[in-house]
């Protein structure tokens, strides 16, 4: 047994990685062009997307793990039950209870690794990530210039650049228009310019060579000008507010956070106390369904004899889906007060965990039971129907009127 369970071990490892990986994938592939687009119109730098995507990744691997770990098993175990290697076993007198033990184990250590993800991580870098928009928003991670066009620094400065060469170090064909506090406005043209840091983090220096400039102010009777070879420009950054503390939303609360706002701390209010409730029971509730996955799986990875179906794997997606919406509404639900939070997020979960014993029960103590042999069954007609009304081959149709 040693050996069978290295061997399912094995099965089970491989699927369940590659679909772990392939889900983080196409969400992070999905969030990317999204965090593009803003990053460009927020005019801060590329770079920062991968931070964010980064930060992403926790809420991606915890949605990710329960499709990896049922596949992972499913898939393996239809590869026993298609290969006959499953009735070998069955017929030595090794029964589910006895091949169940390897799915287990890796459903235990990612449950573990689940509640470390949804408990503490994936609410720090929630955290994080909305760190990050708001730097982008306020500018504090950097402004992009944009080339050709009119740029808007602030309420007091306005920028034009033609070009732009050397990584942006060089800019060329430069107009720029500045209004200090003190009431004196600022026109000038330059060939060429450049930004330079300064001693004052709240300061920068913007050296213009050969240009020209108009300077306008309360003091002057008329406009001065002045051509220039070389003029160094103070500009003063604005203030920028500092982002707010964590514990904005329940989703950015580790675990004790939150069940200290649902059930310890009497001055938070009905609202507040109600949402972390339903966050709390939210987050219990999906990771506890992890330990009835690999029964799920089993129920719907045998098919019919004679049979390769792979009904099973579609039923099975569409059964986590369909439950993870279900707890999604339900939290929504408890969070606004229209139901009890307790109630609404644990029923449904006594729901499914009847069922899936019920599958099982039906896969592994009745002689050739289906779980889903009803739906086995009318998908096999569906097929049938479908392919009558195909077009048939040329040779077919011959055989057919000889």
């Amino acid at each position: 047994m040693a050996l069978v369970d290295r061997y399912l071990a094995r099965n089970i490892a491989v699927p369940l990685a590659g679909t772990l990986i392939l889900a983080a994938m196409l969400l992070v592939l999905d969030k990317m062009l999204r965090l593009f687009d803003f990053v460009i119109t927020a005019g801060g730098p590329v770079s920062v997307v991968w931070r964010m995507l980064a930060n992403l990744l926790p809420e991606y691997f915890s949605l990710g793990i329960p499709i990896g770990l049922l596949l992972g098993i499913l898939l393996a175990f239809r590869k026993l039950a298609l290969s006959s290697e499953l009735d070998a076993l069955r017929g030595i007198g090794v029964g589910y209870g006895r091949l169940l033990r390897v799915p287990y184990a890796f459903a235990i250590v990612l449950m573990l690794v689940n509640v470390a993800i949804v408990g503490w991580v994936d609410p720090y870098a929630r955290y994080r990530y909305e760190g990050l928009r708001f730097d982008l928003k306020s500018g504090s991670l950097g402004a992009a210039i944009k080339v050709g066009e009119f740029n808007d620094f602030g309420k007091r400065m306005t920028l034009r650049i033609d070009r732009s060469e050397d990584n942006g170090t060089r800019l060329l064909g430069i107009f720029t228009a500045l209004d200090d506090k003190s009431g004196m406005r600022i026109a000038a043209t330059a060939s060429e310019g450049q930004f330079l840091a300064t001693d004052d983090p709240d300061t920068i220096i913007f050296r213009l060579k050969r240009g020209r400039l108009v300077q306008e102010g309360e003091d002057f009777a008329s406009p001065r000008t002045l051509s220039f070879e070389s003029y160094d420009l103070p500009i003063n950054l604005p203030a920028i507010d500092p982002f707010r503390g964590r514990g904005n939303e329940q989703k950015e609360l580790t675990l004790p956070e939150v069940y200290d706002r649902a059930y310890g701390d009497a001055k938070v209010d009905q609202e507040e106390s109600l949402a972390s409730r339903a966050n709390l029971h939210f987050r219990l509730v999906e990771v506890v369904m992890m330990l009835m996955l690999p029964l799920l799986a089993v129920a719907l990875a045998v098919p019919p004899k004679r049979s390769h179906s792979s009904l099973g794997i579609f039923v099975g997606i569409v059964m986590v889906v369909t439950y993870h919406k279900i707890n999604q509404y339900a939290e929504g639900a408890g969070t606004q007060g229209r139901l009890v939070p307790e109630l609404a997020l644990w029923l449904p979960f006594i729901g499914f965990v009847a069922l899936i014993f019920w599958m099982y029960h039906v896969i592994a103590h009745r002689p050739g039971g289906q779980p889903i042999g009803a739906l086995e069954a009318a998908f096999a007609k569906i097929g049938k129907m479908a392919r009558r009304l195909m077009p048939r081959k040329r040779y077919e149709r011959v055989e057919a009127a000889a």
